[in-house]
This record gives structure tokens, C-alpha cells and sequence, in this order.
């Protein structure tokens, strides 16, 4: 039997999102601080930049995570590789240059507690029965997953949606029933979800960090001529056809950032 306080709601922290057997730890005060970096953290904790630590609670299951991701482990867990031969380790050996995830993520089987590292990174719990059972995410976004997900390689539809898109010519491809655990470079609250039906979304740059795979992915001009095209001053836009979602961040890329910098604040 496991007894910790770790899920247990202080001043510093508390359980902000729970879904399947993920948990959602968040600090609210970095209390762990010198007089010297104290009011770097407090500004950095108002605007909402604070520690976060994703927990699964394993009941006779399993959960796949991110390579290096682990902090601790309690109870009868064992870790596993997901390779299961020489051409598997081949395939995802391929899957990891292309997609630029690691190649080898680990299993976590059996009955206790597993906590990740803390993370600086806003995390969001996505559903896939949500999304139809298929997520696209963009590079980087992946922490972990319960076992009945299948991770694969999406490749885009066509050469010029990855040459001109922005985007990359393969995704991690999110498949099954089961939660996934994502990195995201912007809360869930600024994050903007758009559902088609039949219909099309166009975006101007690339800030779609995730979407159904059945939608279909191209590079377009944003007139029917490339002089309209030039004097809109828009160009090339990405478009997404078809039924399905897209999930998109108000900002491009990830900050670069892992933790505040905040150690650099002197005295005053």
C-alpha cells in the first residue's frame, strides 16, 4: 500500500486537472527560493508561469512516457522498453528523425504511483475519443500516454504542404481510445479550437499545434493569383479541409524556454 501527500492540496500546490488515470500537479508559489530571486518568482507565478508535474495512478495498467520524463515511482511498477525487435527498433529509430521525438519511449506496467518531472509547460489532457480517435501534434508536444494509444508517423498528403507549410513533411500521429498528456507553449485558455464539418480553416503560419488526422493538409495561396497573392501582403496560407478539429496557439513555436531565469535576478 502507497500512502503520499503528494496529491494533497497545500498553499504551495494542488491538483488542477485529472482525466483517466493522469493528475495534474501545479505549484502555485514557488516557495524554494532565495531573497535574492524571490520577486522574479512571485511576478512569474502571477502570470502564471509555475512548476507542473503530471502523476498516473497505475491500477494493473500501463502508460507510455516521453524518454528522461520520470522523476520517481512507487509500488509494483517494472519499466519496459516499446521495442519488440531489431525491425521495430528500425521503425521507430526512422520515426524519431523524422518526427524528431525519441525513438525509444518507455512503459510503465503494473500497480502504484508514477510522477514526472516538473515542467514549466502548460499540459493539456486530451481525450482522443474527442478527436475521433486520430491527434496530429506538432514536434515536441508529446509526454505521455496510456497504453492503448498507438503512436505512429503521419506523413503529409503531399510535398509542397511540408516545403512551403512550414510544418515538416511527418507528425506524431496520436491513434485509439485513451488519454493523451501534451506539452503546450500556451494555456488551454488562450488556445483557440475550431471544429469543421465539411468546411476549411486557413492560418497564416504556422500555429496549428494539433489537429485530426483526417483532415486533409495543403499549401495555398491566399487569391487565385500569385500577383493578388503578393499585394495582399498574406502569400502562402495553410489549410485544413475537411471534418475534424484544429487546435491553435495565439503564438508560433515554444519560447525556448524550460524554466524562468530567474536565478539571474541580483540583489538590489
Amino acid at each position: 500500500m502507497i500512502k503520499t501527500n503528494f496529491f494533497n492540496e497545500t498553499p504551495a500546490h494542488k491538483v488542477t486537472q485529472q482525466l483517466g488515470c493522469f493528475s495534474v500537479v501545479e505549484y502555485l508559489r514557488d516557495v524554494s527560493v532565495s531573497p535574492y530571486n524571490a520577486e522574479a518568482a512571485f511576478f512569474c507565478g502571477e502570470m502564471g508561469v509555475r512548476k507542473r508535474q503530471v502523476a498516473a495512478t497505475l491500477d494493473n495498467s500501463s502508460v507510455v512516457i516521453q524518454a528522461g520524463a520520470m522523476q520517481w515511482f512507487a509500488g509494483n511498477i517494472e519499466a519496459q522498453t516499446d521495442v519488440k525487435g531489431a525491425g521495430d527498433f528500425m521503425k521507430k529509430m526512422f520515426g524519431s528523425a523524422v518526427t524528431g521525438e525519441t525513438a525509444i519511449k518507455p512503459r510503465y506496467t503494473g500497480t502504484g504511483l508514477l510522477v514526472l518531472e516538473p515542467t514549466y509547460k502548460f499540459i493539456l489532457l486530451e481525450d482522443l475519443d474527442q478527436w475521433g480517435n486520430n491527434l496530429v501534434i506538432e514536434d515536441g508536444l508529446f509526454l505521455a500516454c496510456t497504453d492503448s494509444v498507438k503512436l505512429s508517423v503521419a506523413k503529409r498528403q503531399n510535398v509542397s504542404s511540408a516545403l512551403l507549410g512550414g510544418e515538416g513533411l511527418f507528425n506524431t500521429c496520436l491513434s485509439g481510445q485513451g488519454v493523451a498528456v501534451l506539452e503546450s507553449p500556451v494555456p488551454r485558455e488562450e488556445l483557440v479550437a475550431v471544429d469543421l464539418e465539411n468546411d476549411t480553416i486557413k492560418i497564416d503560419g504556422s500555429f496549428a499545434i494539433a489537429w485530426s488526422a483526417g483532415l486533409q493538409f495543403t499549401v495555398e495561396r491566399t487569391t487565385k493569383t500569385l500577383i493578388g497573392s503578393a499585394a495582399s501582403g498574406e502569400g502562402l496560407v495553410n489549410v485544413y479541409r475537411g471534418t475534424g478539429r484544429v487546435l491553435m496557439a495565439p503564438v508560433r513555436g515554444d519560447f525556448g524556454y524550460s524554466a524562468p531565469a530567474v536565478s539571474s535576478v541580483s540583489s538590489v
